[in-house]
């Protein structure tokens, strides 16, 4: 049997698709093989860009962090208690192995975050 840490390249490769897919239009302020790091083009009181999320391959886990839901946190009313229990913090969620039906209801999760944003009117 494989081990977790064997299987983080394909996490970090599944994770770092779901972001690729919503990013369009958005920053990317680092992509290479240990993250994806994407920003909004909203510029904040301190003149940096919003941050929107990014994937990072950590040792032994791969960190997936969005920022729309630590801005209204309501987003997360309706996610399943697996994916809760995968969250430390506010805005990160950690995967070891691949969980397809978790990574289908995270995918969801980064469309509501973007049209959150929009609404907002941090995102076009």
């Amino acid at each position: 049997m494989a081990s977790a840490s064997s299987d983080l390249p394909a996490v970090f490769s599944a994770l770092r698709q779901i972001l690729a897919t919503h990013s369009g239009g958005l920053l990317v302020q680092r992509d290479d093989d240990d993250q994806l790091y994407v920003d909004t083009h909203h510029l904040q009181p301190n003149k940096k860009p919003l941050f929107f999320g990014a994937v990072q391959r950590k040792k032994g886990t791969v960190a997936f962090h969005l920022m729309p839901v630590y801005q209204r946190p309501e987003l997360l009313g309706a996610i399943s208690p697996a994916l809760k229990a995968r969250m430390q913090g506010q805005s990160c969620f950690h995967f070891k192995t691949l969980e397809p039906a978790l990574f289908t209801e995270l995918d969801r999760l980064v469309q509501a975050g973007r049209a959150s944003y929009q609404a907002q009117g941090f995102v076009d």
